[in-house]
C-alpha cells in the first residue's frame, strides 16, 4: 500500500491518446488537439471561450496583462495562497494588496476587500483555496460597485460550484492549472476562460507571440510564448473524460475524513459558504490541540502517510515582506495549525480510512 498526497492519476486512456497524437505528428503546437481541448473545456464550464496556456501562472499573468493592469495599479489578493497567485502581479508591475482570509472557509474576506479599496485599485483576485469556492456574490457586488475587474484563481477548483455555477466563470477571466497535482493534468499547462470572445481571441493571439499568420512572421504587439502543445492537449482530453470520476472520488474521500474524525473536537475542516460545493482538491484541516505540527507530520510519515503544511502567508516571504499592511491573524493561524491530507485519486477509500485511524492514534 502506497498512499499518495496529490499524485496524478494517469493510465491506459492517456497512453492511447498520447500515442495517437505522436503517430499523427501532433507533438508541438501544430495540430488540432489544442483547439479541441479548449473547446471541450469551455463547454464543460459553460463559457464561450477558453485559451490554453503554458501554466496556471501564465494564465494569471496573461489575464492581468489583457485587462491592462500595470504600473501603479493595485490588485487585492488573499494573504493565504500559493505564491503563483501573486508573482504575476509583480510581473505586470502592479502592487499586491494583501488581505486576511475568513477563519472558517480560509478564503478571501469580502469585508477586508472593501476596506482595502483605494483610488489605485484595479482588480480583485479571489482564490478558491484547495478547491473551496469563495463568496462570489459578495465579491462580484463589491467589484461592480467599484468598477473593478475580477480575475478568479480557480487553479485548484476545477469542478467546484457556487450556487450552481462553476468557479472560474464569475469574473472577467477565470484561470485554471493542469499541473501534475491538479484535478486533471496535462503535465504542466493552464487555461483562461471567459465570455468576452473578443478579449479571449486577443489572449489567444498574445500567447502565440502576437503573430499575425496572414503576414507570416509579423508581430504588431509584444506577445508571449505561452502556448500549450498538442501532446499536452492529448493528455488533457483523456483526463477530461475522467474528470467526473475524479471529482466523485475526491468528494467521497472528503466525506470519509469528516465522518471518521468528527468526534475529534480539536480538528476543524475547511468549511464551505452557503451554496458552495467544494471539490476538495486537497482535504485540509486545522489541528487545534497540536503544538508541534512537524511532530505530527513526522508521525504520519513513519506510518507511510504523506502530508503537507497549509500555505504560509505570502507576506512571510522575503520578496513580499514590504507589502505587509496587516497582521493577517487568520492566515497565520491556519498556517500554524493547518495540514493538507492525502487526497490523490490513485488512493482507495480504505487508504483514507487508514489515514483517519492513524491520525486518531497519534492525537
Amino acid at each position: 500500500m502506497k498512499i499518495e498526497l496529490d499524485a496524478p492519476n494517469v493510465g491506459e486512456l492517456e497512453k492511447r491518446y498520447i500515442n495517437d497524437a505522436i503517430d499523427r505528428g501532433f507533438v508541438s503546437t501544430f495540430g488540432p488537439l489544442v483547439a479541441e481541448f479548449e473547446e471541450k473545456f469551455a463547454g464543460y464550464l459553460n463559457v464561450k471561450n477558453g485559451v490554453s496556456t503554458q501554466s496556471g501562472t501564465a494564465a494569471i499573468h496573461i489575464a492581468l496583462h489583457e485587462l491592462g493592469i500595470g504600473k501603479n495599479d493595485e490588485v487585492i489578493v488573499p494573504a493565504a495562497t500559493f505564491i503563483a497567485t501573486v508573482n504575476p502581479i509583480i510581473y505586470v508591475g502592479a502592487k499586491p494588496v494583501f488581505i486576511d482570509v475568513d477563519l472558517n472557509t480560509w478564503n478571501m474576506d469580502p469585508q477586508a476587500v472593501e476596506k482595502n479599496i483605494t483610488k489605485k485599485t484595479k482588480a480583485i483576485l479571489p482564490v478558491h483555496l484547495y478547491g473551496n469556492p469563495c463568496n462570489m456574490d459578495a465579491i462580484m457586488e463589491i467589484a461592480g460597485k467599484n468598477k473593478l475587474s475580477v480575475i478568479e484563481d480557480a487553479t485548484e477548483s476545477l469542478g467546484s460550484k457556487y450556487k450552481g455555477k462553476y468557479t472560474g466563470t464569475f469574473g472577467d477571466i477565470g484561470c485554471f492549472s493542469f499541473n501534475g497535482n491538479k484535478i486533471i493534468t496535462t503535465g504542466g499547462g493552464g487555461m483562461v476562460v471567459g465570455n468576452d470572445e473578443k478579449r479571449l481571441d486577443h489572449i489567444k493571439f498574445l500567447v502565440n507571440q502576437a503573430r499575425e499568420d496572414k503576414k507570416g512572421y509579423y508581430h504588431p504587439e509584444v506577445g508571449f510564448n505561452y502556448r500549450m502543445t498538442n501532446i499536452e492537449a492529448a493528455l488533457g482530453l483523456a483526463q477530461l473524460e475522467r474528470l467526473d470520476a475524479f471529482l466523485s472520488k475526491k468528494k467521497s474521500f472528503a466525506q470519509i475524513y469528516r465522518n471518521e474524525l468528527k468526534k475529534e473536537p480539536a480538528i476543524h475542516f475547511q468549511e464551505e459558504y452557503d451554496g458552495a460545493e467544494s471539490i476538495s482538491w486537497l482535504t485540509c484541516a486545522t489541528f487545534e490541540s497540536i503544538t508541534d505540527m512537524d511532530l505530527l507530520q513526522k508521525g504520519l510519515k513513519e506510518k507511510g502517510i504523506p502530508s503537507r503544511r497549509v500555505f504560509m502567508p505570502i507576506t512571510n516571504f522575503p520578496p513580499y515582506k514590504g507589502f505587509r499592511n496587516d497582521i493577517y491573524a487568520n492566515a497565520e493561524h491556519i498556517y500554524e495549525k493547518g495540514l493538507c491530507l492525502p487526497n490523490s485519486t490513485v488512493n482507495s477509500e480504505d487508504d483514507i480510512r487508514y489515514v483517519c485511524k492513524t491520525i486518531k492514534e497519534l492525537i
